[in-house]
């Protein structure tokens, strides 16, 4: 029972995962015209370290759940070689 669930659990956090790193693709796509923007029109140091960070984030927000997924995938491997042993 466990196995099923699991797998399932597996299943629909790589989906999540999938939809949010394309959500994040279109928002990488849209912050370029920003961050060329800032530059061009002689923006600020603070401004553009602002955008900066918008893209750390971005990229943050899409290897935390990857790196979760892959995890949990570790773990429910483990557990079932573990009831394969007993």
């Amino acid at each position: 029972m466990f196995s099923s669930f699991s797998t399932f659990l597996s299943v629909l956090l790589k989906g999540g995962a999938f939809l949010l790193m394309l959500n994040e693709l279109r928002g990488l796509i849209l912050v370029g015209p920003v961050l060329y923007s800032l530059m061009r029109a002689g923006g600020s140091l603070l401004a553009i370290w602002i955008g900066v960070c918008s893209l750390a984030g971005i990229a943050l927000s899409v290897i935390v759940p990857l790196f979760a997924a892959n995890r949990l995938q570790a773990m429910v491997q483990r557990r079932a070689q573990a009831q394969k042993a007993v």
